[in-house]
């Protein structure tokens, strides 16, 4: 069985557009009708995002800690005990390609660091979109670390301990972890996930947060730099 993990906190306004992409990668062919278990991690919800996970067919696990990474932890500990050999992380305002599953499964690696796209800037507007172009490495062996689109078997992430209870950063733990106990990682785009550029992002060290750190300091790259001859 392979399972989808989810962290949510009033995600109401994003989660029904991940969950449907979710469901079309868990039906992917290349999976050869392996079991795929949808989990979202009700975090202290306080509006809608339960009724979508009940109409979308998922598995709701709720605590109430305000933290992703126990969030993560618990999604993962839920999917661990039903006997998931692969845990894949996404987050609720992020959708997934059709392939996205099989396309880290296909990896054949302990765990896989896929990357992220934006295909709504009209927050930040097309300064921020030409500064990301310019600056982001969209291709195998980058070093991206998103908890956006991140994979690991069950066996490598009991290994390296899980995640941290961490408000932030949490993903780029445990790809420490795993870094530090030999397990092999895959740095790939295939695994391709459209994120949110929102400025009101929940986690206070993760993608948006850094969007807005590069706003407010005004570190604009705006065109790729040109290796010297």
């Amino acid at each position: 069985m392979l399972a989808i993990i989810v962290p949510a906190h009033d995600e109401e306004n994003h989660l029904d557009a991940c969950l449907a992409s979710l469901e079309v990668s868990a039906k992917n062919p290349a999976l050869r009708g392996e079991a795929v278990v949808r989990i979202v991690v009700l975090d202290d919800c306080t509006d809608g995002t339960a009724h979508l996970v009940q109409r979308h067919g998922a598995t709701a696990v709720t605590i109430c800690a305000r933290n992703v990474g126990m969030a993560r932890s618990a999604g993962a500990s839920f999917a661990l005990r039903q006997g998931a050999r692969w845990l894949a992380f996404t987050d609720a305002d992020s959708t997934v390609a059709a392939d996205w599953l099989a396309a880290q499964l296909a990896q054949n690696s302990d765990a896989v660091c896929g990357t992220v796209s934006v295909d709504d800037w009209d927050s930040y507007g097309e300064r921020m979109k030409a500064h990301f172009s310019a600056t982001y490495n969209s291709c195998h062996g980058h070093r991206h670390i998103h908890g956006a689109n991140l994979g690991v078997s069950a066996s490598a992430y009991q290994k390296a301990g899980g995640f941290a209870p961490l408000a932030c950063s949490e993903d780029v733990a445990l790809v420490r972890a795993l870094e530090a106990c030999g397990c092999s990682i895959a740095w790939s785009a295939a695994p391709q996930v459209v994120t949110s550029a929102r400025p009101a992002f929940k986690a206070p060290g993760g993608f948006g947060a850094t969007l807005s750190r590069i706003e407010q300091l005004g570190q604009w790259v705006l065109a790729p730099k040109v290796a010297a001859a």
